[in-house]
């Protein structure tokens, strides 16, 4: 080969060397971009928080939605916690708060929430580890003188008086009517209602929703970052918008604080109060453990910024038990809350089939089962003798419904915020009561039933006026 065929052949050899080594490079480039761009180091989101929230939920940030809930032991920080996350491809989603350790936790390698919790639970420095789940609604489809309420429905709520219309029984009800000689409420009561969100917009509910007092910061998550709450939380959104689109929260909402004596509509159990909407459950009923933990985070948050939060009202359930959920509704009643729970609608003897939260054994849960207009345990309801603790009116109950509407339902869903209700006018009237005093009141404020000997723990229905001390 002569010299002058010699020296392109070089060139050209050179120049492909170059290239496949820039090749190499890039792809190492690309591969460490990917990686930045796909984990977010704890430290460095809790330096930088996304302030942004309703604008830029976490599904928007190119993650999905966390499907698992790991709860680490003490002494494992925050550094270890990021080592193992990363070393299994993982981010942490949120840290919550309120429970030393317990991280909701984004896989990024397309695995079942249950083989990323096998993977946790395999660990020396994991406590526990557990799919995140579908939750749904337990709603069911098929002293002195009384006080009277000038609502022009509420002939119609059977509940509250009971006069034996529509094939009921004169006095099968709360004694509500009675009660309201004591209290019909405060707006210094906080009743936070866990659902689907509330139309807070319903001209029977408007007066008494929760407005955010300026005194009270905006929530501040260090994961989610600050979220202007004006009206509560948004769960599924991680937003500041709980706006009901489903019906089952402002149902529920109605039947603890429809304004009362408005000359609208019906009367709640409270004529004042104020209500907190908590959405965790979507369009459709169902929402995930993990969610309902966000937004019972919040409510506690909220509680140690001032807020005077007594009750949750919890109309949902499943047979699946969350060892996350019952932490944080623990931490719950460590901030003297009282966790109202609907017992569930599939005719079972919870003592032998829990269903949850209703079956945790948190010293702050009361369980509810349903009783028809005649005080009979309505047909779908759960019960238990050790593991339910009261019934109330759960069958045909009107309240409020979404486009200002009102509508009747049934379901331990329906009887739960009775419960709820009935432990806020307590609380109007005993500013200081203590949630194990609130929780013994309405338990001992029972009318005694046939219908439910055996079936639940008081024995009776809750009596309003009875936990008021006017009966």
């Amino acid at each position: 080969m002569n010299r002058n065929n010699f020296l392109p052949h070089v060139a050209l050899a050179l120049v492909l060397i170059l290239v496949a080594a820039f090749a190499g490079q890039l792809r190492r480039w690309q591969k460490e971009w990917k990686h930045r761009v796909q984990i977010i180091p704890a430290e460095d989101k809790r330096r930088s928080p996304i302030n942004n929230v309703e604008a830029a939920p976490y599904e928007n940030r190119g993650f999905g939605a966390p499907e698992v809930l790991v709860k680490f032991r003490q002494g494992v920080n925050e550094e270890a916690i990021e080592r193992i996350t990363l070393g299994l491809h993982d981010r942490v989603e949120d840290e919550i708060e309120s429970v030393p350790g317990l991280d909701a936790i984004d896989d990024l390698d397309d695995k079942t929430a249950e083989a990323v919790a096998a993977q946790y639970r395999g660990l020396p420095e994991v406590e526990y580890a557990e799919a995140v789940f579908e939750i749904s609604a337990d709603d069911f489809d098929s002293a002195g003188s009384p006080i009277t309420p000038r609502d022009p429905r509420f002939s119609e709520q059977w509940a509250l008086f009971n006069d034996g219309s529509r094939g009921g029984t004169t006095g099968a009800d709360i004694s509500a009517t009675h009660a309201w000689t004591v209290t019909t409420g405060s707006d210094k009561v906080v009743v936070a209602v866990l659902d689907s969100g509330v139309d807070y917009t319903h001209s029977d509910l408007a007066s008494n929703m929760w407005i955010r007092p300026n005194s009270v910061d905006p929530y501040e998550d260090r994961d989610l970052g600050t979220i202007q709450d004006l009206h509560g939380y948004n769960a599924v959104e991680n937003s500041a918008d709980p706006m009901d689109d489903n019906g089952h929260g402002t149902h529920c909402a109605g039947i603890i604080g429809a304004e009362g004596g408005n000359d609208i509509g019906i009367a709640g159990v409270n004529w004042k109060v104020q209500i907190m909407p908590l959405k965790f459950m979507n369009a459709g009923g169902y929402g995930t453990t993990k969610d309902a933990i966000e937004a019972i985070n919040y409510v506690i948050d909220r509680k140690k910024a001032g807020v005077n939060v007594r009750v949750i009202s919890a109309s949902w359930g499943s047979t699946q038990k969350s060892r996350a959920l019952e932490d944080v509704i623990r931490k719950a009643y460590e901030a003297d809350i009282l966790f109202v729970a609907a017992s569930g609608n599939a005719s079972t003897n919870n003592d032998r089939s829990p269903h949850y939260p209703s079956s945790y054994n948190v010293p702050n849960v009361v369980s509810v089962a349903a009783l028809d207009r005649n005080d009979q345990l309505a047909s779908f309801s759960n019960y238990g003798l050790k593991s339910v603790a009261i019934a109330a009116p759960g069958v045909d109950i009107l309240s409020t419904w979404l486009g200002d509407e009102y509508e009747e339902k049934s379901g331990t869903s329906m009887a739960t915020p009775v419960v709820a209700g009935v432990a806020a006018l307590i609380s109007a009237n005993e500013p200081k009561i203590t949630v194990d005093q609130l929780r013994s009141r309405l338990l001992a404020a029972v009318d005694p039933l046939n219908s439910l000997k055996g079936k639940v723990v008081s024995g009776g229905r809750i009596n309003a006026a009875k936990a008021l001390g006017t009966k």
